[in-house]
């Protein structure tokens, strides 16, 4: 029986809460609480946030905090706790795979998933993670994948709603994310090659594709050459990877210095960056994250690799229906980027944007807060453009 939008919508927490003073961490405790939706994990998260002051803080209280849930038989928690706890964790540290294991099994177990939603996707020499839920009666097919630095399972809860909503749903992670990135993979611009496999490997076309996060910028650069994807959902925008970087370069003071890289020796660039570094532990991360995502070594050539993630080369090439999704408050991507990719999308059957606000609650990076209300845009969006057909089932 098919379920309401509404039912659907309601599935999801609404509220984004001051749990933590750091922009960035307070960030990920409302994304991983919104997953999980459980009023007994926001106060578990309100009680430790003091307690936490620095990176390594975070992951043993995260670690601490799956091991309760998990002793009370609360796979979803246990899940992102141990998700968190591994965020900001090198692959080569010991708390690594086994918080990683626990997150992957218990979002699993939480979600009801079954080993026959799990697919691997053959791609070149790896294979891909993949999962397919599947409805009784498919009103269409949507294909959605993620970003900088997601496993696509974190998902999980969003792509039941949309088999709820009748989308014969496929999720995976590509290269540089999730478990591709693990087994050693980096990241690609190609994108529509990941995308292509994919298809194959389901026999899918005609098919709605949606990226979140950097997934909106690589969104884009595979619909432009990926002739089965019919309409695209970028969620949300991101037209520039080097670009959205700035920011945080900015509040160190090195702004300027990262706008004309590629005009300054690679050694006096490398020194400054690492100096940079050292001086701010979320800019450490970001650049050691980037280094492994995107297969790199040195600051210049990791500056090199994310200058190549943007949309202003293809999307004079996507012909499809697009759909442009912003936060008015992402403190990731400058809501200046919705203008410019609404601007360079001449070729576009169609395109509609919408810029969620604080008081929606779904002001912040991919509408965490309030991702329930995203879904809805999304589900009424793809009746108009044709993404779903009609409720069978409806009077």
């Amino acid at each position: 029986m098919m379920v309401s939008d509404q039912e659907i919508v309601e599935r999801f927490p609404v509220g984004y809460y001051p749990l933590h003073p750091n922009v960035s961490l307070n960030f990920q405790l409302n994304r991983f609480y919104g997953w999980a939706n459980e009023e007994r994990m926001l106060e578990e998260m309100r009680a430790v946030a003091p307690r936490i002051s620095d990176y390594a803080d975070w992951t043993r209280v995260m670690l601490e905090l799956s091991d309760e849930a998990l002793a009370a038989g609360r796979h979803l928690p246990a899940a992102y706790y141990a998700r968190a706890a591994q965020f900001f964790l090198r692959p080569d540290d010991p708390r690594f795979a086994p918080a990683q294991r626990r997150f992957l099994d218990n979002a699993e177990a939480g979600n009801g998933v079954t080993a026959a939603d799990r697919h691997l996707v053959p791609y070149g020499a790896t294979r891909l993670t993949a999962y397919r839920f599947t409805p009784a009666r498919p009103r269409g097919t949507i294909v959605v994948f993620g970003g900088y630095d997601s496993y696509i399972a974190e998902w999980l809860p969003a792509a039941l709603a949309l088999r709820d909503a009748g989308l014969d749903t496929v999720i995976f992670d590509g290269p540089g994310q999730g478990t591709v990135l693990d087994a050693g993979t980096p990241m690609t611009p190609d994108w529509h090659l990941p995308v292509a496999a994919v298809l194959d490997h389901f026999g899918l076309s005609d098919v709605t594709l949606a990226g979140f996060s950097l997934g909106g910028c690589l969104v884009m650069r595979a619909a432009a050459r990926e002739p089965r994807v019919g309409r695209v959902i970028a969620w949300d925008i991101l037209t520039g990877l080097l670009e959205a970087s700035r920011t945080l370069f900015d509040s160190v003071g090195l702004g300027a210095l990262v706008a004309h890289f590629e005009s300054l020796p690679a050694p006096v660039f490398d020194a400054a960056i690492e100096e940079g570094c050292r001086a701010d532990l979320l800019l450490e991360w970001f650049v050691q994250q980037g280094r492994r995502v995107m297969g790199t070594d040195t600051p210049t050539s990791l500056f090199d690799a994310w200058n190549r993630y943007r949309t202003d080369d293809v999307s004079h090439l996507v012909t499809q229906d697009v759909l442009l999704l912003a936060g008015a408050a992402d403190h990731y991507v400058p809501l200046r980027m919705l203008g410019d990719q609404v601007l360079t999308l001449p070729a576009a059957r169609s395109v509609c944007a919408r810029v969620f606000t604080e008081a929606e609650q779904a002001q912040n990076h991919c509408q965490i807060g309030n991702q329930g209300l995203a879904l809805k845009v999304i589900l009424d969006w793809l009746d108009q453009v044709g993404g779903r057909s009609a409720d069978p089932t409806a009077p």
